[in-house]
């Protein structure tokens, strides 16, 4: 930590710095965002059902004003036809409350997903200690927090004078219209001033979201130390280094085995070993090893190669030979070239008679391997 101290953090957090920074439930959050989204879902809420909530409304108010002698002087009447209006206009605003229900839930997760870890709600000491509330109280955040407040009072108080101003020759003249037209015209103005608010408040969070989310890339930043650190850490692991060796393996036999059509011969034990060689006469060098396998890998070379028409040639002491004595994309040691010049004719002429007809030629036997070379690898093979 001392390290790190003093150090501008310049870095980009990385993968982990925010995977550790959410498990701990710090996400980017927008609470100008969230207010937008339930306003914008109360006037559309309010447009698929005010026109019928209004109705039922009006039919529940003409209900409940027309109250007959004997209802009007019975207590356990009255309050019996309250708590069924009660019920009745609950079940008309239902639908909107479902909604609002819905995104004031939804809403947050639109900005930094879905967090959930108990270990949040667990009581910490610095959240009730005065010192940390003043430090957070005159923070930079709070004040940025404060000046956006400021604006938005600001903007939605315009607003809202302005609205008002508009419509206020239109609400003075409700009282004088005849209840069902009052009550649509007043949900029809209720709904305006609340798309109206809406579309205002659509400003303030189109400018609080990149904010946040700045602020959040921010707060993650990364000293220089942090990030080798990290990367230490991760890579020190003992399974890390292995899925790593894992996947380049995976990734270097994928490699090897796309080289095998291209080969002109397949040296094999003939169930062991498999040696795949490649000569480019333009080239003007020696036969290079493109893949070798033992066993399994042995067998998976034998198999493409018989599947592409490549030449399976079988002698033991030479594919053991190249498969220890040959790394990939190398060329043969050149105690080995007379003897892989014979298989190479070999294969040249198979080449000839497929293409020209003739007389097949006789496979060589006996390849001069040294013996002294051999015997060095039969011992490394044991």
């Amino acid at each position: 930590m001392a390290e790190t101290q003093g150090q501008e953090r310049t870095e980009q957090a990385t993968p982990k710095r925010i995977r550790d920074a959410r498990e701990k439930g710090q996400v980017p959050r927008s609470r100008e965002l969230n207010t937008v989204m339930s306003l914008l879902a109360a006037g559309v809420g309010m447009l698929i059902f005010g026109h019928g909530i209004i109705q039922s409304i009006n039919q529940l108010l003409i209900e409940n004003l027309t109250i007959d002698r004997e209802a009007a002087f019975s207590e356990s009447l009255l309050l019996g036809r309250l708590g069924d209006t009660a019920f009745a206009a609950l079940n008309l605003l239902l639908p909107l409350f479902a909604l609002l229900a819905a995104i004031t839930v939804l809403s947050p997760l639109s900005l930094g997903g879905w967090v959930f870890n108990i270990t949040l709600a667990a009581p910490k000491l610095e959240r009730i200690s005065p010192l940390k509330g003043l430090g957070r109280l005159f923070s930079v955040r709070s004040l940025m927090e404060l000046a956006k407040a400021i604006g938005k009072f600001l903007l939605v108080f315009t607003t809202s004078c302005f609205v008002l101003y508009l419509v206020l020759d239109q609400i003075v003249g409700l009282s004088l219209r005849p209840l069902p037209d009052a009550m649509s015209t007043a949900g029809n103005l209720a709904i305006a001033c609340l798309l109206g608010f809406s579309a205002v408040l659509v400003l303030v969070a189109a400018a609080d979201v990149p904010f946040q989310l700045w602020q959040y890339r921010t707060q993650l930043r990364m000293t220089r130390q942090e990030v080798k650190d990290e990367l230490k850490e991760t890579e020190g692991r003992p399974e890390v280094r292995a899925a790593i060796k894992d996947k380049q393996q995976q990734f270097a036999r994928q490699r090897m085995m796309s080289e095998v059509p291209k080969a002109d011969v397949v040296i094999t034990n003939p169930t062991h070993f498999a040696v795949a060689l490649k000569y480019d006469q333009a080239d003007g060098g020696a036969p290079r090893v493109v893949a070798k396998g033992q066993d399994l890998i042995a067998a998976r070379i034998r198999e493409i190669a018989s599947e592409h028409g490549v030449v399976l040639f079988s002698a033991p002491p030479l594919a053991r030979a190249l498969y220890f004595s040959t790394e990939l994309n190398q060329e043969i040691p050149r105690n080995l070239f007379l003897a892989v010049a014979q298989v190479m004719a070999y294969v040249f002429q198979l080449r000839q008679v497929k293409k020209r007809g003739g007389v097949r030629p006789k496979k060589p036997k006996d390849l001069p391997v040294p013996e002294e070379y051999t015997s060095e690898l039969k011992q490394e093979a044991d």
